[in-house]
């Protein structure tokens, strides 16, 4: 479930990212491109990664972590880009939003590098052992 709900949230994201972009270019008005660069990076790559991972894991899924991690990532996702373009568009004096927004994407891809910690191993294979043994 948190896989599918990250990877159409991601989607609907990436969609979002690529009308701006778009828009910015029949415009030649590209001063929104930081704010597109981050939708497209946060809102889509991220977090279609981490839907990615948690349906290749699903282990990974399970329990209260990855769904706050999930949450946070769809709110950062949306307030950090949001806030870069508020910025950008009305000063400085509204760079909370754009600093919320990429705390909150922190916390998020903090919590999922436990999760992917938690849930994978660095044990060594058998095959690795034994070619150093015939070697």
């Amino acid at each position: 479930m948190i896989s599918s709900i990250l990877l159409r949230v991601s989607t609907l994201l990436l969609m979002v990212g690529l009308v701006l972009g778009i828009v910015m270019g029949i415009r030649q008005d590209f001063a929104l491109a930081p704010a597109h660069a981050h939708l497209n990076l946060v809102g889509f790559v991220l977090m279609f990664a981490a839907g990615l991972y948690y349906r290749l894991v699903p282990q990974a899924a399970e329990g209260i972590l990855a769904r706050i991690q999930a949450t946070l990532h769809v709110i950062g996702a949306i307030l950090f880009p949001a806030g870069i373009a508020i910025v950008l568009t009305y000063g400085p004096h509204y760079e909370a939003f754009a600093i919320a927004g990429s705390l909150i994407v922190f916390a998020a891809m903090a919590l999922f590098a436990w999760i992917v910690f938690r849930t994978t191993s660095c044990a060594r294979s058998p095959s690795v052992g034994l070619a150093r043994q015939s070697a």
